[in-house]
């Protein structure tokens, strides 16, 4: 079983309250992973990704493995044929089962280059592993998808719902830098699956994978569609159709109070880390409706339920 995209989910209702319910007693299965391994490989810089997924495999009893390719390992070949006679050292296929001999378990990290759209939704890294690798493989976040943090989102929206059918928005806010996909991407889809009115606000110029999106709504006007929210799930990414380019940082699409006050007592959610004053006002991250805390918390739960599943395949 591997656990590559919020669609490997098949109950994420049951998933949701399994993990809530391991919430209250994380180390209820920690014999489940005992003499077990998991290898964590980072290709990019990790906070929240790292140390919640590492401490959700010491819950369930596994030892965890670190290795941080960017200063550690070899530089992958990923192309079937190449000639490597030139910068990389090993190939992804030799690497991959060599790991899957010392491991139980491989979780990926290894976001977008946004410079090669091709590559990037080919997921040339996680697709390797999980094409050569002879264990399970989990995406800590990849080109195009971050699962594990919409679990998390989908857990602390359960642990925060209304008792009426939610409001959910998906808001874009500007950057100084040109940022993925993945986090909007997976939350997208994990929202397609939920009992919720949901809509994604943006500037005209920031529509999404068009496959992805599909038949959700898209408001224009951010202050139209804040109005009766629930949740505000704000999230920044560079253009898709101008791949990876930074074509607006209009900073009126910051989150502040005066837009919060026009939803039904939102809560404001993000993934983290966030740039204060830029891409929201201290205003409302300090807030009593910011639920971001909580949320990264929730980290180590989803986290812990993915690899639970697997354990118990």
């Amino acid at each position: 079983m591997n656990y590559l995209s919020i669609k490997d989910i098949d109950d994420l209702s049951g998933w949701v309250q399994e993990a809530i319910a391991l919430k209250k007693d994380p180390l209820k299965y920690q014999d489940l992973g005992k003499n077990k391994t998991i290898g964590l490989l980072f290709f990019n810089n990790s906070l929240r990704t790292r140390l919640s997924t590492q401490k959700a495999a010491l819950n369930l009893g596994m030892d965890p493995i670190v290795m941080n390719f960017g200063s550690e390992g070899w530089a992958l070949e990923l192309e079937d044929g190449t000639v490597m006679d030139q910068g990389k050292s090993e190939h992804i296929k030799e690497a991959a089962q060599v790991i899957s001999q010392f491991c139980d378990v491989i979780a990926i990290r290894a976001f977008a280059s946004l410079t090669d759209k091709e590559k990037d939704l080919k997921e040339e890294i996680l697709s390797a592993f999980a094409r050569y690798a002879t264990v399970p493989v989990v995406n800590m976040e990849s080109s195009v998808g971050h699962p594990l943090q919409a679990l998390a989102d989908a857990i602390t929206m359960e642990e925060n719902k209304p008792a009426h059918r939610p409001k959910v928005v998906l808001s874009w806010a500007p950057h100084p830098k040109a940022l993925p996909h993945a986090v909007a991407n997976s939350f997208i889809e994990m929202m397609q699956r939920q009992e919720a009115d949901f809509v994604i606000t943006h500037p005209e110029g920031y529509e999404l994978d068009p496959d992805v999106v599909k038949d959700t709504p898209v408001e224009y006007d951010q202050e139209l569609a804040f109005e009766n929210a629930d949740f505000i799930y704000t999230k920044n990414w560079s253009s898709f159709n101008d791949y990876g380019k930074v074509i607006s940082q209009d900073k009126n699409w910051m989150i502040t109070g005066d837009k919060m006050a026009k939803t039904n007592q939102a809560k404001f959610m993000h993934c983290l880390p966030v740039r204060r004053n830029v891409v929201v006002a201290d205003e409302v991250l300090d807030s009593d409706q910011s639920i971001v805390i909580e949320q990264a918390n929730n980290r180590t739960y989803s986290a812990q339920i993915v690899l639970k599943k697997i354990l118990e395949a």
